[in-house]
């Protein structure tokens, strides 16, 4: 992520190919965050689009959307 996150899944069959994240800033000041993953860049465009409403619907005072492809290690 740009913050310098890394964010560790699997191992998993499912043909992922990126992460997504909201980090959420809250009336109260609090922040929460959600992420997931998706099979294409559309579906991660998808839900960005979705995030508006989401803030609206929540009461979010501000938000970030960050997508991210995932890089397969071996271990």
């Amino acid at each position: 992520m740009p913050d310098g996150y890394r964010k560790t899944i699997g191992p998993t069959a499912a043909p992922f190919t990126h992460y997504w994240r909201i980090v959420a800033v809250l009336k109260s000041g609090r922040t929460e965050v959600f992420w997931g993953h998706v099979k294409s860049l559309a579906e991660a465009k998808r839900k960005r689009a979705a995030s508006g409403d989401a803030a609206r619907q929540r009461g979010w005072t501000s938000y970030q959307f960050e997508v991210v492809e995932l890089v397969r290690e071996d271990s």
